[in-house]
């Protein structure tokens, strides 16, 4: 098979002439002024007080399960400001309180509790938002929107790890619940034009058992998240801001037991290394302006963060895991710079892991922010020599620009990316891209990237053009009506970001899709219904012959209690130039494979304390057939417990070959409150394909925000002992840790 029959193929679901016929926006409203509170308030979840009185209340838009049409409970949101702190106010009246979602006390844990909600532009760029939620309880959600809310392949738009610091107050009554929120400008950042402080606002109520979402301004349903997309933000602006740059101070100490087990010297048995382990660290951030953020560690350490998911890999291509360390959260928007739907320069996972394993890091900095017109994002991280992974020590570096033009929905850019090794080897790389919006909800991306490697012996590829890469999109960014996007990517031989993520080497991609959605009628039970058609040819460079080449109709609805219900069926064609490993000593030969795929998922409304999701797909693999099953139901027993399982089974056979496996991973996951300082998460696993059991368990104490006495304890177990010559032990490693951080303001 060669490169020109898919490729016509492709040509006919790709996007064509029409996008010049979209009409531009409508010109931007006038900003809204934010009033100062005339009189001091009491942040008690108690909105009465005469300040808040005297400011107006926004007007507000039904946005779901119907736009435009008329509110089911009366709500009122006021926001206003003094010198130091944003305040958002809420009078949430519910004519039934008794129904009213309060599911979890767990803090950033959504679990379809109803919410009240700000999402803020603080540097007026229409591409990045933190968002601030409460519910009824006054748990705390903090997230950071990156991209205009629009997620890129398996990359999510919304960072739900990023955490700052802000305060809430809420009340449950017999009318309904209040909310009172505190944001620190010197959490937020902002743009000052002028003596002014200018920021995009989107500010939001959310009755879960009815998914009806109430929202200021009046956004329009056409575009995915787009209750909190930053470019449909409304402008605000506020007088007499005073700048404050405070400095937290975070030392924190650490103690603890491990036990790793290792093969003997000879080679002939296990052995057992315990290590007790104390350690002192420090972390600082400090606000150099109000737009720009330094943060320093010194011995950093992440044992407080949840374990990884385990994943069966039935793909040729290698599994991606989301970043959750929070010394890398902040801003993390500003140091993207993706080449594919997962690939991209910069992967801060590749500084202090190695094959999922922890590497010390000495100490970094940070710097991220703005200067003037410019965002910028300045990282360098140094790792100590690890002889148990055979690692020299390293030095990463990173250096992100990023600039609007033209409009303010377009950007360029540029980003250098350094890692050296204390042996003289290095990989350099570097990259410039633009994304720009000509016209109506068209987006035209494109990225360049080049590296530069030196091995320890001086050696390395040479410095042409096949150490590049290139990318182009065409894309529509909306929900309604006519949907597409186009991309063309080429790898040369020789691109390897080693600071960054790849799935393919030496190939040239063309992808496709178009679609159409459309809202129903408001007596329907489907809210949004998108059919898409898409397609994937990936060639390689070396002779032009289809590696992968895949056509896939999707059918995309969301039902009008929010649960949402997805089908898709395709066609594929891989083609293997060397065996492909499987689970259980299962290989696919060398040679060329067409096979078909159907599936279907279900996610529930998580409105109700007891729900599932379901997922099913069947069809022939490769050779022989394959049949997916998956389950996830959620219990929450009260909003102090909920618990969670997912069951994954993959089901492969090949029978002319006389082959097969069953991949089983079972996860249950156990998180508890007693309050909304004390917590509990106890995390679960099991995998057929690992043959391991892990538990991790975190308990948490917050005394307030910054202050935390963390006890962390991880458990892993193999299960088959015999599946090695030398018989492994039943217990791979156990780690029990205590560690305090306590945050000083100054």
């Amino acid at each position: 098979m060669r490169l020109c029959p898919l490729a016509a193929l492709l040509l006919l679901v790709a996007p064509s002439a029409g996008w010049a016929q979209a009409p531009m926006p409508p010109p931007d409203p006038p900003p809204l002024y934010i009033p100062a509170l005339t009189a001091p308030i009491v942040l008690d979840g108690v909105p009465d007080e005469a300040a808040w009185q005297a400011v107006e209340p926004l007007p507000l838009t039904v946005y779901q399960p119907v736009y435009g049409a008329a509110p089911t409970e009366r709500t009122e949101i006021r926001i206003a400001h003094d010198e130091t702190h944003l305040y958002v106010a809420g009078h949430l009246y519910d004519t039934d309180p008794a129904n009213i979602r309060v599911n979890s006390l767990y803090r950033d844990r959504y679990s379809g509790d109803d919410g009240f909600a700000v999402v803020l532009d603080p540097f007026d760029d229409n591409e990045n938002a933190l968002w601030f939620i409460t519910t009824p309880a006054g748990v705390r959600l903090d997230w950071a929107v990156a991209n205009d809310a629009v997620s890129s392949g398996r990359a999510s738009a919304v960072n739900r790890d990023w955490n700052t610091f802000w305060d809430v107050a809420t009340t449950i009554t017999d009318q309904g619940w209040f909310a009172e929120m505190r944001i620190p400008f010197s959490s937020l950042g902002f743009q000052v034009v002028g003596d002014r402080v200018e920021m995009g606002l989107i500010t939001y109520r959310f009755i879960s058992r009815k998914a009806e979402r109430h929202i200021y301004p009046s956004v329009s349903p056409d575009f995915s998240l787009g209750f909190a997309k930053p470019s449909q933000a409304h402008d605000v602006t506020m007088d007499g801001v005073t700048v404050q740059r405070p400095v937290y101070v975070a030392p924190y100490a650490l103690g603890g037991t491990s036990r790793q087990v290792l093969v003997a010297d000879d080679e002939s048995h296990y052995t057992q290394e315990d290590d007790f382990s104390r350690e002192l660290g420090l972390d600082v951030k400090y606000n150099l302006t109000a737009n720009l953020t330094m943060d320093l560690t010194l011995n950093t350490d992440f044992a407080q963060v949840e374990a990884d998911e385990q994943q069966v890999n039935l793909s040729r291509t290698s599994l991606f895991f989301p970043e959750k360390r929070q010394f890398f959260q902040e801003r993390a928007s500003v140091f993207e710079f993706f080449t594919g739907r997962r690939d991209r320069l910069f992967y801060s996972r590749r500084i202090g892991l190695e094959d999922g394993q922890p590497v010390r890091i000495l100490g970094g900095a940070r710097l991220v922010g703005r200067l003037g017109a410019w965002d910028v994002g300045l990282l360098n991280m140094q790792t100590a020599r690890t002889s148990g992974l055979d690692l020299p020590t390293e030095n990463f570096g990173v250096l992100r620009l990023r600039k609007q033009v033209l409009n303010p929905y377009s950007y360029v850019g540029g980003i250098t990316t350094t890692r050296v090794d204390g042996d003289g080897g290095y990989n350099l790389a570097y990259g410039f891209d633009a994304s720009l919006r000509p016209v109506g909800d068209e987006y035209v991306t494109i990225r360049w990237a080049q590296t530069f490697d030196r091995n320890a012996d001086g050696s390395g590829p040479s410095s042409d053009l096949k150490n590049g890469m290139v990318r182009v999109q065409w894309e529509r960014r909306r929900e309604q009506g006519l949907i597409y996007q186009g991309t063309a990517k080429w790898y040369g031989d020789d691109f390897n970001p080693e600071l960054g993520f790849v799935t393919r080497e030496n190939i040239v991609a063309l992808t496709a899709d178009v679609g159409y959605g459309w809202f129903p009628s408001a007596e329907s039970p489907f809210r949004l219904v998108v059919p898409r058609l898409a397609g994937v040819l990936v060639a390689r460079n070396t002779d032009g012959s289809i590696e992968t080449g895949r056509v896939t109709q999707r059918w995309s609805t969301q039902l009008k209690n929010s649960a949402r219900l997805n089908a898709s069926a395709g066609l594929s064609y891989e083609d293997l130039l060397e065996p492909l490993a499987l689970p259980e000593d299962t290989e696919i030969p060398v040679g060329g494979y067409t096979f078909v795929r159907a599936e279907a998922q279900y996610q529930a409304n998580r409105a109700r304390r007891v729900r599932s999701n379901l997922g099913l797909s069947a069809g022939t693999f490769y050779d022989g057939w394959r049949a997916d099953v998956s389950v996830g139901p959620t219990w929450n027993v009260s909003s102090l417990l909920e618990i969670s399982t997912e069951y994954a089974l993959n089901v492969v056979r090949f029978p002319d070959r006389d082959q097969g496996f069953d991949a089983h991973i079972a996860r249950l996951r156990i998180q508890g409150a007693l309050n909304k300082q004390l917590s509990a998460n106890t995390f679960v696993q099991v995998s057929s394909a690992g043959d391991l059991v892990s538990a991790n368990l975190r308990v948490r104490y917050n005394l307030r925000e910054g202050n935390d006495l963390w006890l962390v304890y991880n458990h892993g177990l193999t299960t088959a002992r015999q599946r090695t010559d030398l018989e492994l032990p039943r217990t791979q490693s156990r780690v029990a840790v205590f560690k305090y951080t306590h945050t000083f303001s100054m």
